[in-house]
């Protein structure tokens, strides 16, 4: 292993840019194109996943030049990305992940310069847990959203693309037509290698997503998946004969327990939703310790990745391939990559894109369990790989890798501990002042990303308490970006994420300047989107409050039903503070029954509708509603494009004697 460094690190940076590049371009188009919940032809973007078709007429040897320009290619498209606009974004990530998954097939090919096949499958290995944890650390240092995707953090990539560079000048390219060995096909080895990508991209390079999951210790999840990357990143290279007599029934053991783990993780969390108008909310409060039983087995178990993608890898350098014979297996990953987000897609937007989103609803679960589940049958049948020596990295060598992932590790383990810092409000306050935000998943009303112009709003106004909708962000449509961790960590607020992301709502969160307490999900009928609300209490001058955050949608006969729930889910309370969007007018019967018992703000203080600036709001349909006993004051209406959004964002002070 000594001389595998600069494939460990050509292989770690490739994989990164990958799942970053396949990250951006899905957001985009699903920004562009699926947020505004139809199909058109921007989703032809994803026809970027198979460019590597183009190699296909190249059955002869490839010009030397050629690596280098498809690594400008990568390079160029890479770097650029975090500072272009949605529609730039969706070209550039296109643009670079063609170019990396045809440079995947040359790097996949190359004479390297290592001891055996199997030196190159444990390197390949090796650079996938780096490629997780540099993941993890640079999405855990701002809070779950990639650093090196902002425009702040641009350098970070323009540093990675250069050290990708060098690290190619210290790979042989020969690309000559070469013998293929008899019985070696690559078909097989190259999908299972992209399923653990999938894998990769979906979970466990953004493990803020598996908390979000689970409502899971958010410190603890992020730091197993780093320690176990950077680990498995320390033994391959330290002890390369630690795995390798694995009999191919273990690895299949291994890989089946996984498969049930990650699938139980999910199902442990899944919801059985209302079936009629007249059925009673479901009510989901916090998850007892054997609902975490599979997630603490998933966790311990994931490695299990490494070692498939070191014995695929091992089969296929076993095939001596050429680039151009690796098409085939890769357009086929490429397929199932681009099913498997269109069926994890399908299962929040299930009302949508009938009659193809509709057979999904409820199965977030599925893509992950067709990957996982596919990847062990693939494992099973691989063939024998070889199985020589390798010795393993010692010296200065040694210590210096393990300090780095050292360093990876522990910095990932500082940032992800900042998120638990909160700045508790003045408990002896006699007002409040609150908000409901639409954050449309931190986009503004042009697509535009905006969630620091959202967060520059926040912190203008100061509000005591702010319940977000669709704010359900920590899913792969949208990058794996955590918003309510974000907009929390960068506040220093308290917060409850609301319902979890496997039940497939669009997002009803809480932040909150004072500790929230008895939070629960509570869901009503839904015939289009999950109706997800939020609830939780504060306490303020020794007064209890009740907050209800809502956002229902579909027919009338749902939004009704989301409105009786929420009456009879407040009878009782005192101080109830019920807001959102509601997706209702003034005249709507649904409105007029919530009406029926407690206060709405704009309409208590400006009965016309119209504000003292003369903006007409009687067609609102965010609302804040509060008990008769509450007073209040300083309403305010912020359209847009000051919001930042496509909803204004309504905020007001309630007071109490």
């Amino acid at each position: 292993m000594k001389r595998s460094f600069p494939l460990i690190l050509a292989f770690g940076l490739l994989f990164l840019f990958i799942v970053q590049l396949a990250g951006m371009l899905v957001e985009s188009i699903y920004i562009l194109d699926l947020m505004n919940l139809k199909l058109d032809i921007r989703v032809l973007g994803l026809l970027f996943f198979f460019t590597p078709i183009l190699l296909l007429p190249f059955r002869r040897e490839l010009p030397g030049w050629t690596v280098w320009l498809v690594f400008a290619f990568l390079f160029v498209a890479r770097s650029l990305t975090p500072y272009l606009d949605t529609f730039g974004r969706m070209m550039a990530s296109g643009i670079g992940i063609g170019a990396a998954l045809l440079f995947f097939s040359f790097l996949a090919s190359a004479r390297a310069r290592v001891e055996s096949t199997r030196a190159f499958g444990i390197s390949t290995a090796v650079g996938l847990a780096l490629a997780v944890a540099l993941s993890v650390l640079l999405r855990t240092l701002n809070f779950s959203l990639d650093y090196s995707l902002t425009v702040s953090g641009g350098w970070v990539g323009w540093g990675l693309g250069l050290l990708l560079g060098w690290a190619l000048t210290q790979l042989d390219w020969d690309f000559s037509v070469r013998p293929q060995p008899e019985g070696h096909g690559v078909t097989v080895p190259i999908l299972g290698i992209f399923l653990i990508i999938i894998l990769i991209y979906f979970a466990f390079s953004a493990p803020a997503v598996v908390a979000r999951w689970t409502e899971g210790n958010y410190p603890l999840i992020v730091g197993a998946v780093s320690l176990f990357s950077a680990g498995w990143a320390i033994l391959a290279v330290a002890r390369p004969r630690t795995f390798g007599l694995l009999s191919r029934g273990g690895l299949l053991l291994w890989n089946a327990l996984f498969t049930l783990s990650l699938t139980g993780t999910i199902l442990a969390h899944r919801v059985s939703f209302p079936a009629a108008p007249n059925s009673p909310s479901v009510v989901v409060g916090a998850p007892g310790w054997i609902q975490q039983v599979p997630l603490v087995l998933m966790l311990l178990l994931f490695p299990v990745l490494f070692l498939d993608l070191q014995f695929f890898f091992t089969q296929l350098r076993q095939a001596e391939p050429a680039p151009w014979t690796l098409i085939p297996g890769v357009l086929l990953g490429a397929l199932a990559l681009v099913v498997l987000v269109f069926i994890g897609i399908f299962t929040n937007v299930w009302g949508y894109i009938a009659p193809v989103s509709t057979p999904f609803r409820n199965l977030f679960w599925l893509p992950y369990l067709l990957a996982a589940g596919v990847l062990s049958l693939l494992a099973w049948v691989r063939q024998p790989a070889e199985s020589s020596s390798v010795p393993g990295m010692g010296g200065s060598m040694l210590l210096g890798w393990v300090v780095l992932m050292g360093i990876i590790f522990l910095a990932t383990g500082a940032y992800a501990l900042r998120t638990d810092q909160q700045h508790p409000g003045d408990p002896n306050k006699t007002s409040l002042l609150v908000m409901t935000y639409n954050l449309q998943a931190g986009n503004d009303a042009s697509g535009q990303r905006s969630y620091d112009r959202q967060l520059a709003v926040m912190r203008r106004v100061s509000p005591d308490l702010i319940a977000l909708q669709e704010s359900d962000t920590a899913r792969l449509s949208l990058d794996n970006e955590d918003l309510v961790r974000y907009f929390a960590g960068k506040l220093g607020y308290y917060s409850y994420y609301g319902p979890a992301t496997v039940t497939g709502t669009f997002g009803t969160a809480i932040l909150s300047r004072y500790p929230l307490e008895n939070t629960r999900s509570v869901f009503s009928f839904s015939d289009q989107d999950e109706i997800g609300t939020s609830e939780a209490e504060i306490v303020v001058d020794g007064q209890r409050f009740s907050i209800h955050d809502v956002h229902p949608d579909g027919s009338d006969t749902a939004k009704m039903a989301l409105a009786r729930s929420l009456l009879d889910r407040s009878e009782g309370q005192a101080n109830v503070i019920a807001l959102g969007d509601f997706n209702l007018t003034e005249t709507a019967a649904a409105y007029q029954l919530v009406a029926g018992r407690y206060t709405e703000a704009w309409a208590s203080v400006y009965p016309s509708g119209i504000g003292p600036d003369g903006m007409d709001m009687s067609g609102r349909i965010d609302h804040i509603f509060v008990s008769t006993d509450l007073g209040v004051r300083d309403l305010v209406y912020l359209q847009p494009p000051a919001s930042a959004s496509d909803h204004p964002v309504h905020w007001a002070v309630i007071f109490w004697k």
